[in-house]
């Protein structure tokens, strides 16, 4: 068994001194509009922070009313290093960032191992950025939370919706799926194809989102299948790319912050 997570890319996507992470994380959401509803669902980009840092703060300061009340974060991102079928699980009984360890929720997680697709896999999790790059902001915006933590690989909608059943929860359970947008267009086609599936997202389409669209693709069609089940409505707070936040206009990767909740 591994003991805890350690950060695989402090220093690269997010600064590795703690006083320096807790400064960009909380300058992040201090300028990030935090009115509305709390969201049961976000969906939230995975880059360094200096190109989608402020596209997450976007959905993460909708979080700060409840606080008190989140107490499990269940958090799915796309596989980046290591090819798997089904969802991979992690050992580990803390996940660590400059800012703290996050102890890990078992009791939820022993009751997913009964499923098929659901397997303890520390190699997906060793060196995969699109779930850790999210602990600094969870740390910043909630108090005491326990961590449920998802690699995705090779995974459809309907096995991951399975999962989501099973960890779904009330009020105390959060649900953050990971995913950046397109990847590599110049500037205008990107625009062009984010807002295509800003429109599926908001319609609950997954089949509408197809593997060129977002790289977390998997994990995020999974959370819309589950969110027509459950009547949630899906709203886009932020929709930009790389060239409008840190980086040129001729390759661009996307990052949209969606919010989940339910119909008032």
């Amino acid at each position: 068994m591994t003991t805890v997570r350690h950060p695989a890319v402090a220093g690269q996507f997010y600064p590795a001194n703690a006083r320096a992470l807790h400064a960009m994380v909380a300058g992040l959401l201090n300028e990030a509009e935090s009115s509305g509803p709390v969201p049961k669902a976000i969906i939230v980009p995975h880059a360094g922070y200096i190109y989608s840092g402020p596209v997450a703060a976007s959905a993460y300061a909708r979080l700060k009313p409840a606080r008190d009340i989140i107490r499990r974060v269940v958090l799915l991102g796309p596989a980046h290093h290591v090819a798997f079928r089904g969802l991979a699980v992690s050992s580990a009984y803390a996940f660590a960032t400059p800012l703290g360890s996050i102890p890990i929720d078992y009791v939820p997680i022993n009751l997913i191992l009964s499923l098929p697709q659901v397997h303890v896999l520390d190699q997906a999790h060793a060196e995969e950025h699109s779930l850790e790059v999210h602990l600094p902001f969870l740390q910043e915006v909630l108090r005491d939370f326990m961590l449920v933590p998802l690699v995705v690989g090779d995974a459809t909608p309907e096995e991951i919706d399975e999962v989501l059943e099973v960890l779904w929860g009330g009020p105390e359970t959060l649900i953050v799926i990971s995913s950046d947008l397109s990847h590599y267009h110049d500037y205008e086609t990107a625009r062009r194809l984010d807002s295509a599936t800003s429109h599926a997202i908001e319609a609950l389409r997954p089949q509408d989102i197809h593997y060129e669209d977002a790289c977390g693709r998997n994990p995020v069609n999974g959370l819309l299948y589950a969110a027509k089940k459950h009547y949630l409505q899906a709203e886009t707070v932020d929709l930009r790319n790389s060239g409008d936040t840190a980086g040129p206009r001729d390759q661009v990767v996307g990052y949209g912050a969606y919010v989940f909740g339910y119909h008032e």
